[in-house]
C-alpha cells in the first residue's frame, strides 16, 4: 500500500508572497543518471523527457529541470542547494523513512526553528534541501520583530517515529521550490544585487550568509560564501545551476519585478525578462 499524508496540508509559507521561487534548472552530464535519481530517491514526477532534458516536479507542476550538455566542471560560485518544500511534517517523516530504506547518504538534518530540514546531494554534487516549513506564527521574533533561525540537531528518530507504513508513493502534490541557496563571492555584491536591484528583502544575517525573501517568508534566496569567498563569474556551459525562476503572484508583481529587472541591465531573451548576478546565476521571471 503506497503512503500518503496523515495530515492536511496548510497554506505554503513560501507561496505566500509577491515573488516566490519556480523551477531551478540544472546542467547535468548524465541526463538518465540524474534523471532516475530524482524519480526514483528523490520522489519527484517525470513530466516530460526526450534527448536534450528531463523536468520533474510533483503534482504536475515542474520543479527541477535537467539540461544536458554540462561540459566544465563546476566552479566554487553556484548552486548551493535547492530547496524543496514539502506541505507537512508527516510529508517529511515518510520521506525520511523512504530515503533510510534506500540507505540514502544524508549530509545533514537541522531544526531551523522556523523549519525542519534533510540535507544531501545528488550524484553529480548538486545540493539538496528537502523540509517543511513551521506556521508563521511559530517563527520565534527577536526584540525588533525579526525572524531568528539557528541550526539546531534535529531529532530523526523522533521523526521516523511520524512516518506511514506502507511503499513510498513519492513527492505528494503541493510539494513546491521553497527556496534556493547560491555559493557567491560576497555577501554584500549579492545584497547589493538581490536586494538593491531586484528588490528582495534581507530577513536574516548569519556568519557568511544573508536569507533575502518577499512577503515575510524566512527566505526565498540565500547567499553564502562558506566554500565560495572572493569567488568570480561562472563560466559557460559548466555543470551545476543553469538559472532559476522567479514566479510573479500577480500582474503587479509581475510589472514590478520586470522593471528591477531591466533597469538592472537584464533582457528578455526568449520572451522572458531575465538577469545575471554577479557569478553569472541567471534568474527568470515569469507569472
Amino acid at each position: 500500500m503506497a503512503v500518503t499524508t496523515t495530515t492536511q496540508p496548510r497554506a505554503n509559507e513560501s507561496l505566500d508572497a509577491p515573488v516566490h521561487i519556480g523551477t531551478v534548472s540544472l546542467r547535468v552530464r548524465d541526463l538518465p543518471g540524474l534523471t532516475a535519481f530524482y524519480r526514483d530517491a528523490i520522489g519527484l514526477s517525470v513530466i516530460s523527457e526526450n534527448e536534450r532534458e528531463s523536468v520533474l516536479g510533483a503534482g504536475g507542476v515542474p520543479l527541477v529541470r535537467l539540461e544536458a550538455g554540462a561540459q566544465a566542471p563546476s566552479s566554487a560560485a553556484g548552486l548551493f542547494h535547492l530547496a524543496l518544500l514539502l506541505p507537512s511534517r508527516a510529508d517529511l517523516a515518510n520521506w525520511l523513512g523512504q530515503a533510510a530504506s534506500r540507505r540514502l547518504p544524508l549530509e545533514g538534518a537541522s531544526d531551523h526553528l522556523v523549519s525542519e530540514a534533510l540535507y544531501l546531494s545528488d550524484p553529480e554534487g548538486n545540493g539538496i534541501e528537502i523540509y517543511r516549513d513551521r506556521s508563521r506564527t511559530e517563527w520565534p521574533r527577536g526584540p525588533g520583530g525579526e525572524i531568528k533561525m539557528a541550526t539546531d540537531r534535529l531529532d530523526l528518530d523522533a521523526l521516523l517515529r511520524e512516518a506511514d507504513a506502507g511503499d513510498y508513493a513519492g513527492m505528494p502534490a503541493g510539494t513546491v521550490m521553497g527556496h534556493i541557496h547560491l555559493r557567491v563571492g560576497d555577501v554584500a555584491g549579492a545584497e547589493a544585487f538581490y536586494r538593491d536591484k531586484l528588490g528582495f528583502e534581507v530577513m536574516v544575517h548569519y556568519p557568511g550568509a544573508a536569507f533575502m525573501a518577499t512577503g515575510g517568508y524566512h527566505h526565498h534566496i540565500a547567499a553564502n560564501i562558506w566554500h565560495s569567498r572572493g569567488a568570480g563569474p561562472r563560466r559557460a556551459n559548466e555543470a551545476g545551476l543553469s538559472r532559476f525562476e522567479l514566479v510573479a503572484r500577480d500582474d503587479a508583481a509581475y510589472a514590478g519585478l520586470r522593471e528591477h529587472i531591466l533597469a538592472a541591465g537584464g533582457d528578455e531573451a526568449g520572451g522572458a525578462p531575465g538577469i545575471a548576478d554577479p557569478w553569472g546565476n541567471r534568474v527568470e521571471l515569469s507569472r
